[in-house]
């Protein structure tokens, strides 16, 4: 059986640049927002502000704070203009190439 004819699994194109690391960062997100906050992940959508979805300012610095704890990276400053959960995934995607070289 393939990956993607599991019930409840969505396939990606495995050829896109980054897209199985990019899924993975943003699940970590997800999880990350799921414990602190018990938010199920398919309440908030990744390609819109955070601000819009309910979490306000102090939220969303608690939350960029604990991600950087949890996934022992440093956020650069250029985290302050991110506002959604897709973006902060391609950040945290480019850092962790960026280490491994």
């Amino acid at each position: 059986m393939n990956m993607s004819e599991i019930p409840g699994r969505q396939a990606h194109d495995a050829r896109a640049p980054g897209a199985g690391q990019r899924l993975g960062s943003l699940g970590e997100l997800q999880n990350i927002i799921r414990e602190k906050y018990d938010i199920e992940p398919g309440a908030l959508d990744p390609s819109l502000p955070m601000r819009e979805q309910g979490l306000d300012s102090l939220a969303v610095a608690e939350f960029l704070f604990e991600v950087e704890d949890r996934l022992g990276l440093t956020l650069p400053e250029e985290q302050l203009q991110i506002e959604t959960l897709a973006g902060l995934a391609e950040l945290i995607d480019r850092l962790r190439r960026k280490q491994a070289a």
